[in-house]
């Protein structure tokens, strides 16, 4: 990604730190409070923030370069959660950022023992509803047989993504309580056009003509799953049904592939991480299909390559994978959260360079307000997506939870996030969650992965949030906030009385500089576990200062 380098005009950090000065209101010092600002010189960086001010102790402001109709949906994203300013500077930005995070949540990390679990108690100062249960152990496995196997004999109390196979056994066990999350996801074949031979848009559309959608649906997706025909699933806004998928057509593949240069094929190789998802239940099993089915239908050999987790995400956002499985679940309910993140001009390099023709509509998309009216460009977008096949969409996954019968306030959500703060069992001080993987880390500015979001929702919290359960934007750390007329100032009123778990209270300095960090790539402070920050340029558009 090619960005300019532009000047921040101020900055207020603490003095070993500070790169430039701002004024401090009158009366602020007197009070002990100094309040940030952190400005970009103009616009022309290309991203969407121009300004984020504290206005008073509890009093923030964000001036935008263009309207953003999700930016409250946004604003309540973990990615975008609030940390102490103080154990920002203290962490040097990474570090026990990553492995001990220090949030106002319900839960506060106990120990994270790696490779076994990891383990939060509950806050007992929390600002709002205590979590009603004392303890709550995070446990992962791989396998679906043996997350179901843990919870029928009762060594934990709930699990994630159960295998599909085993959905009518939970439903027929009157100990085990199955609860459907809906589809609200996309699994997708990359490629990245810096590596022949997909760098052809012939090659990449001879794939996607060449591989049956449909079969691997029906033979590894649970019920209520649903074929692809478009990178949005048909629940979230900005799925446009005028745009459909190529069909199935081997004969006009092999046609396609030798126009392009390849009659006899090629070899390429395709890489996934064996992690049980939402939107891939059976990864290994998926993956060998599709080599079955390019060497059947365009005799193209795959050569199939396991990676660990986090390395396999890492290297997808650098863009040093040709071809590779992944997907996405919603983190909110928005055509920006699937589209722009993925498409977008601040997306990662998981697909190589980007195409005008998709950056264009989004980037108008994203800025206006009347749903009629940015529908019409999503059109232009879904379509130019599939003009130039950066991927192919192949499922949107119906999954689901399972927990004992004996656990209460129980739940899947839509979005992934359930929280354990409103269950418990009777009789019982202690919740062990089974799911896919553990986390990676546990700065979430800094990371991508469901795993990982789901522990952090539980320690963190943002300046607004999703209802439980649900995708209703609610009052979190801000109790308020409101909008100009054209949606190009936000400016939110922060809950009085917040702590975080090493007892400091919160005030609108820790929202300036949680937000900062990630938008200037040149502060000291912008480090995380890799330094990738992904989510701030593909959901705001751009860094600041990105070389």
């Amino acid at each position: 990604m090619n960005k300019r380098r532009y000047t921040v005009l101020s900055l207020l950090l603490v003095a070993v730190m500070a790169l430039a000065v701002v004024s401090v209101p009158s009366g602020a010092e007197a009070q002990g409070f100094e309040p940030m600002s952190y400005s970009a010189e103009s616009c022309d960086y290309g991203g969407e923030f121009l300004s984020i001010e504290a206005l008073d102790e509890y009093t923030v402001k964000f001036t935008l370069c263009y309207p953003d109709p999700a930016f409250p949906s946004k604003a309540a994203f973990s990615a975008f959660a609030i940390h102490s300013a103080e154990y920002l500077e203290a962490t040097g930005g990474g570090g026990d950022l990553v492995d001990n995070p220090i949030g106002t949540g319900p839960y506060m990390m106990e120990s994270w023992t790696r490779g076994d679990n990891l383990t939060l108690k509950r806050y007992e100062d929390y600002w709002g509803t205590p979590a009603l249960t004392d303890t709550v152990v995070f446990r992962w496995n791989s396998e679906g047989a043996a997350r179901l196997t843990e919870l029928q004999a009762g060594t934990v109390d709930g699990i994630d993504n159960p295998s599909p196979d085993d959905y009518e056994k939970i439903r027929d066990d009157e100990n085990l309580i199955l609860y459907d999350r809906p589809g609200t996801n996309v699994f997708y074949i990359g490629f990245n056009n810096w590596y022949e031979p997909v760098d052809d848009v012939q090659v990449r559309q001879a794939l996607a003509m060449a591989i049956d959608r449909q079969r691997i649906v029906d033979n590894f997706y649970p019920a209520g799953s649903i074929v692809a025909t478009q990178f949005m699933p048909p629940v979230i806004f900005g799925y446009t049904p005028e745009v459909s998928w190529y069909d199935f057509d081997p004969e006009a593949a092999r046609a396609l592939l030798a126009e392009a240069g390849y009659p006899d094929g090629f070899e390429i190789t395709l890489n996934y991480r064996d992690v049980f998802r939402s939107y891939l239940p059976e990864p290994g099993r998926v993956a060998e299909d599709i080599q079955a089915q390019l060497a059947e239908n365009l005799n193209v050999t795959v050569n199939i390559e396991v990676m660990e987790s986090g390395a396999f995400i890492d290297a997808s956002d650098a863009g040093e994978l040709a071809m590779y499985l992944l997907g996405w679940g919603a983190d909110y309910p928005d055509a920006t959260n699937f589209l722009d993140y993925h498409f977008g001009l601040g997306a990662s390099d998981q697909f190589g360079d980007t195409f005008e023709s998709i950056t264009t509509p989004l980037r108008a998309a994203a800025q206006i307000a009347d749903p009629a009216e940015r529908l019409t460009l999503y059109v232009e977008a879904n379509q130019a997506i599939k003009d130039n096949v950066p991927m192919i969409p192949v499922a949107h996954g119906a999954s689901a939870t399972a927990f004992k019968a004996t656990v209460e306030g129980a739940h899947a959500s839509p979005l992934g996030n359930e929280m354990f703060m409103v269950m418990q069992v009777p009789g019982q001080d202690t919740l062990v969650w089974m799911q896919n993987a553990e986390p990676i880390g546990l700065y979430c500015a800094d990371e991508t992965d469901g795993e990982s979001l789901r522990g952090c929702e539980q320690i963190n919290e943002s300046l607004l949030a999703f209802e439980v359960g649900g995708t209703a934007v609610q009052p979190s750390l801000a109790e308020s906030y409101e909008a100009n007329e054209d949606g190009t100032e936000w400016t939110f009123n922060l809950r009085e009385g917040v702590t975080f778990h090493d007892g400091s209270s919160l005030d609108a300095n820790d929202v300036v500089l949680s937000f900062v960090v990630q938008w200037d790539a040149s502060h000291p402070l912008h480090v995380g576990r890799n330094g990738s920050f992904a989510y701030f340029p593909g959901l705001f558009g751009a860094f600041l200062n990105a070389e």
